[in-house]
Formats: C-alpha cells, sequence, structure tokens
C-alpha cells in the first residue's frame, strides 16, 4: 500500500511571507553531498500542468535550510535527468 500523505514545507519569502509548499521529491547526489528538494504550490500553467520548483538545499547556516536556484548548468543537467527519470515511473 502506498503513502499518501502530502509532506509540506514552510518557504519564508524575501518579503517575510511565508508559502506553505507541498514537496514532491528531496534527492541528494552522494558524490557532491548536494541536496535538493523539489516543491508544488499547486499552480497550474495555461496547458494545466501543475508548476514544480526545484530548488538546492544549503543547512551551513544554523537550524533553518536554506533554498538556492540551480545555476550552474552541469549541476542543473544533473537535477534534470532526475526528473526525467521520476516522471518514466509507473
Amino acid at each position: 500500500m502506498e503513502n499518501t500523505e502530502k509532506m509540506t514545507m514552510s518557504i519564508i519569502e524575501e518579503d517575510g511571507s511565508i508559502d506553505e509548499v507541498e514537496v514532491v521529491i528531496a534527492f541528494e547526489f552522494k558524490d557532491t553531498k548536494k541536496e535538493y528538494v523539489v516543491y508544488t504550490k499547486n499552480e497550474k500553467d495555461e496547458n494545466g500542468n501543475v508548476t514544480v520548483y526545484v530548488s538546492r538545499v544549503d543547512r551551513s547556516q544554523g537550524d533553518t535550510p536554506q533554498l538556492y536556484g540551480i545555476e550552474d548548468e552541469q549541476e542543473w543537467n544533473r537535477v534534470k535527468d532526475v526528473l526525467r527519470k521520476l516522471s518514466k515511473k509507473d
């Protein structure tokens, strides 16, 4: 039986507002020890697809993990490979 309980997290925006988002998946690359989280605000685009966001997780700043965009093209390509593999699972 599959666990259908949704995991959520709170994101504090730069303006101080708080967004509750649903975590799709979190993962780490073993070789780089970098962590990532894929999440959604359950927004839909013009085609009806749910928009997802991907951030790198940095836990070095104390108790509260910080989320950052992925700016390195090689790093982004690795993350996209993970997302492609996940989208092919049934």
